[in-house]
């Protein structure tokens, strides 16, 4: 009886902010562990979903986007993303088709050749029904001209439109070796980041532009109860007096609204019944407090100048 050959490895996902990495990774584990908004520069921790494709284990690491960094916290995530491609086994590409090479792709673009290692890169245009074929085709040369993409790979994340082309190939990139997570874990981030991941994205999507990123969430308890329950207490930190209000809402409608989203998404990612309960403080430097920072799982000192 042969014994069966295991293979697993790491995937980035870089690309600009809001390219669709997170749709990609969610779409290639299966189920919701990284924030999906139409808002950028929302994935701040570099989330780690795992994904199983027959014998072969994939991890995928869901990059902040790159962008130019303006404070400490844009420096971080910056940082984060560059760290997580040069760990990776496998570096994908994503670039929204209907945004072509914009000047914040170049940008990527020179620094993968400044930073070329041993590490495969793929491209991966994506939402490519936004764009007629030969501007696709356009595209790909010009992106494949500027850099020796390994593969290039037309998809649409939220739609599945060539994601298990994608998948296959990467399932072939990584290497042989035992599995690094249980077969049943998708993520290695813990349930309390995840929770309070799903809050700030309800956070994101409510609020609009009203508090962009000068927000966070921490899940301060986690209690299980003899019945199944769970109760959860969570910190909504703002850094100004002005933004408490607007996160609670007239007659705190807004805190509720947001408390039961997240609430129900918990209890469907959990599959039993959750008691949220939040609270919103004001913390007027957070975004200079190193333990934020570990939280999120950024590393403060990248944040310097």
């Amino acid at each position: 009886m042969n014994d069966v050959v295991t293979k697993a490895g790491f995937v980035a996902l870089i690309g600009e902010p809001n390219a669709g990495k997170s749709t990609l990774l969610n779409r290639m584990v299966g189920a919701k562990v990284s924030i999906v908004t139409h808002k950028v520069q929302t994935t701040r921790a570099r989330i780690r979903g795992v994904a199983m494709d027959g014998a072969a284990q994939l991890i995928f690491i869901d990059t902040p986007g790159l962008f130019k960094p303006r404070r400490r916290l844009d420096r971080a995530m910056v940082a984060a993303a560059w760290g997580g491609a040069a760990d990776a086994d496998v570096v994908v590409l994503m670039i929204e088709a209907h945004r072509g090479m914009t000047e914040g792709v170049s940008a990527i673009l020179e620094t993968l050749a400044e930073r070329a290692g041993k590490s495969p890169v793929a491209l991966a245009i994506n939402k490519i029904d936004k764009v007629k074929s030969e501007v696709l085709l356009a595209l790909t040369k010009d992106m494949n001209d500027a850099y020796p993409f390994a593969e290039t790979f037309m998809i649409s994340a939220e739609r599945g439109h060539g994601c298990d082309a994608l998948r296959a190939w990467l399932v072939d990139q990584v290497p042989q070796g035992p599995h690094l997570y249980p077969e049943d874990q998708i993520a290695d981030l813990p349930m309390r980041m995840i929770a309070a991941e799903m809050t700030r994205e309800k956070l994101t999507l409510r609020l609009h532009q009203e508090l962009p990123y000068e927000l966070t969430v921490e899940t301060e308890s986690w209690e299980e109860r003899p019945d199944g329950t769970a109760r959860i207490d969570q910190i909504i930190y703002v850094a100004r007096d002005g933004h408490k209000g607007i996160v609670l809402g007239k007659g705190g409608e807004t805190v509720k609204a947001v408390s039961k989203a997240a609430r129900l998404e918990l209890e469907e990612f959990l599959g039993r019944r959750i008691h949220l309960f939040m609270q919103v403080k004001v913390r007027p430097n957070w975004l200079e407090e190193s333990e934020r920072y570990s939280e999120m799982g950024l590393d403060f000192k990248d944040g310097n100048t």
